[in-house]
């Protein structure tokens, strides 16, 4: 039954390693879960959906998995990625929403719409895995996203945070990030051995869909790229940035204690 689903699926051994010890050291997925899985269309979700596929099918509990894409309504035609899901049997729903619509109300000129547009899919996740009956939330995001958010916190706002491998949303969904130790470049090429009906990135990016007066999103590119720099003149940076993620000292830093 499971070599006959996923029989076509290419997988890194390395993002079944590490989403396996993410999966063992935080217990994110537990007998009877009923886990939504955000399917953006990009190569992350695609990975992480057939990763989770493939769980379901040889682990020795049961849980539910279920794929949903929010349509912000651009226009995009999803339905080869529901022929994708249809053929590993993960059951797939679009969720349309007036987002783009929303934005372009609500948008400032000259800034960029980037956090705007995250809070409102976030949100449309969060309300629809409730009216589903979802405990659980499921986000493609990696160890590159990670990093890359903590430099972006502090560089920018002033603020030293990430992305943490599960926490509670405000409605009790609790959302986990089973990918959060991979690496995007595992991701990359575990995506380049399969044939997956990759969404268009810009064609989804509501920023590059309606550009006037938007500033187009770059810091995340920019931290990136200079992550990219340090990487090749260390290549144990991320070892040791994981390992500085799991290792803090709170007292070191200048935080009022509480008493």
């Amino acid at each position: 039954m499971a070599n006959r689903l996923i029989k076509n699926v290419f997988f890194s051994k390395k993002v079944v390693k590490f989403v396996g010890r993410v999966q063992g050291e935080y217990e994110l997925i537990k007998e009877g879960d009923r886990v939504l899985i955000g399917m953006s269309g990009g190569k992350d979700s695609f990975v992480l959906a057939s990763v989770l596929k493939r769980m379901q099918l040889i682990a020795p509990f049961k849980f539910e998995l279920k794929a949903i894409t929010i349509d912000p309504g651009v226009g995009i035609d999803y339905s080869l990625v529901k022929k994708w899901c249809d053929s590993i049997e993960l059951d797939y729903e679009i969720y349309s929403t007036p987002i783009l619509e929303i934005m372009n109300e609500k948008k400032r000129p000259g800034s960029s719409p980037c956090g705007f547009c995250a809070r409102m899919r976030r949100g449309a996740l969060y309300t629809r895995a409730k009216e589903l009956g979802f405990n659980k939330l499921a986000l493609g995001h990696h160890f590159d996203d990670a990093v890359e958010t903590f430099f972006m916190s502090m560089f920018y706002n002033g603020m030293m945070k990430s992305m943490p491998p599960k926490y509670r949303a405000y409605n009790k969904i609790e959302v986990i990030r089973p990918m959060i130790k991979v690496r995007e470049k595992w991701i990359e090429y575990m995506a380049e051995n399969n044939d997956f009906p990759i969404v268009d990135g810009e064609a989804s990016c509501l920023a590059l869909k309606d550009s006037e007066g938007v500033k187009k999103p770059y810091v995340r590119e920019k931290i990136k790229n200079w992550l990219r720099e340090l990487e090749e003149e260390n290549p144990k940076l991320f070892q040791r940035l994981e390992s500085a993620f799991s290792n803090i000292e709170c007292d070191t830093f200048f935080m009022k204690k509480k008493f």
